[in-house]
């Protein structure tokens, strides 16, 4: 079971959850967010470092910008994944697989978020099948992303796809028991985010390894 921890900016807390059995890092790019890092500097000398762990992937998360800029903030921070958040079309994620086929750009494979409220949901995802290597099921809300419930996860009987997902949506340690019990074979990892935090884009070191801890062993 892959694990995702998202909406990091601070160095320190960075390099702390370096030494856990974490597989990705998430770093959102959007302004709106109080997790936003598209103007750390900082961030971006930290990402592009030589010594960064190279088992650990990166990866950004966008809310329809415009695909030029998605170029640029790959190849600037050297991303590994670039996850979608907003209503990008499979036609988007087309050319961006294009351009960079055709580029000598740093290249980045994508990750198609969609929120899930019912099971019509999934039938939307199938149109970006060929497009995407990992979908993103969050909860339906408010905002983009981060909103910090869960939804119904009895509803991922009804995905039949080929590409693997990612969970996300509100969860915390208390999930840890329902997601080694569900009966999903496309499930490849989960995402976590606010329920770890002591503020926006901080995250509590020792929740993060008392999940990773339950959730990998």
């Amino acid at each position: 079971m892959n694990i995702k921890v998202c909406g990091l900016r601070k160095a320190e807390n960075i390099e702390a959850l370096k030494q856990l059995e974490i597989d990705w890092m998430g770093f959102i790019f959007y302004k709106n967010s109080p997790r936003d890092v598209s103007q750390e500097e900082s961030l971006k000398s930290l990402l592009i470092d030589e010594n960064w762990a190279s088992e650990i992937k990166k990866v950004g998360v966008f809310v329809n910008i415009r695909i030029h800029d998605i170029l640029h903030y790959v190849h600037d921070y050297h991303l590994d994944y670039v996850q979608l958040h907003g209503n990008e079309s499979p036609e988007y994620c087309q050319e961006l697989n294009t351009l960079w086929s055709m580029s000598s750009m740093r290249k980045a494979k994508i990750i198609k978020a969609f929120s899930i409220a019912t099971e019509e949901d999934f039938q939307y995802v199938r149109t970006y099948e060929r497009h995407c290597a990992y979908f993103l099921f969050d909860t339906k809300g408010e905002l983009p992303g981060g909103n910090g419930v869960t939804f119904n996860w009895d509803l991922l009987k009804h995905y039949q796809g080929i590409t693997p997902f990612l969970l996300s949506g509100g969860i915390s340690e208390a999930e840890v028991p329902a997601i080694r019990k569900l009966d999903a074979p496309q499930l490849f990892g989960v995402d976590i985010n606010s329920k770890f935090e002591i503020s926006p884009a901080l995250k509590d070191i020792e929740k993060v390894k008392r999940f990773v801890q339950a959730l990998k062993n």
